[in-house]
């Protein structure tokens, strides 16, 4: 009898062992995961920055006239995304860095909000580089010039910045796919079924 006590003593010892090692190994890799969201969310900032200083100085003036990114309605645009984007980096930053207890309102919050500056800095970008394409190339169709061979150092810098400008979109779209498994992996979606009086509600976690 005092074996079998003995047995059981030690096998609870073992489970208890091994649930603080998992628990140890979990809190480990939340806090590396922590680590390496904050520095995604980072990176963004100085490229956004980097992008929106460019365009913000993207004037020529010659002998066949003046341009500005100003003039240009899809440039305007780039600079307000970049501006919008970096200062909400800084602050998801500072957010995601402070450890706190994960909930599933947080967890919507960030999903929501990286979603919509994923497709708002990604329109920028596409919208953007559609125009450096035509002041570069023309178009016969609607017998547009290629204005790059007047204003080449403006088209160059344009085209920097939209480049800088996709670095971002490839960070916002890490940042997207990363808070959608944080929260689909941790919480359930809202699940629809029938009850017993052929109503239709919603489920959703407690």
């Amino acid at each position: 009898m005092m074996k079998m006590v003995i047995v059981e003593e030690d096998k609870t010892r073992k489970v208890v062992r091994n649930d603080a090692r998992e628990e140890e190994v979990v809190g480990n890799l939340g806090s590396v995961m922590r680590t390496a969201e904050t520095l995604l969310r980072v990176v963004p900032i100085g490229l956004c920055l980097a992008a929106l200083v460019v365009m913000l100085k993207n004037s020529q003036d010659n002998d066949y006239g003046s341009v500005s990114y100003s003039n240009l309605g899809a440039f305007t645009y780039l600079v307000y995304a970049n501006g919008i984007c970096a200062g909400y980096s800084f602050f998801s930053a500072f957010y995601t860095a402070l450890p706190r207890p994960p909930t599933m309102s947080r967890a919507w919050t960030i999903f929501f909000l990286d979603q919509v500056l994923t497709y708002v800095i990604l329109a920028a970008g596409t919208v953007s580089a559609e125009i450096v394409y035509l002041a570069y190339n023309g178009d016969k169709d609607v017998t547009w010039s290629r204005e790059c061979g007047v204003f080449n150092g403006f088209c160059k810098r344009a085209t920097a910045s939209v480049s800088i400008t996709f670095g971002s979109v490839a960070c916002y779209v890490l940042l997207s796919l990363l808070s959608s498994y944080r929260l689909f992996s941790s919480y359930d979606a809202p699940i629809p079924f029938l009850s017993s009086k052929g109503v239709e509600i919603a489920a959703f976690p407690r």
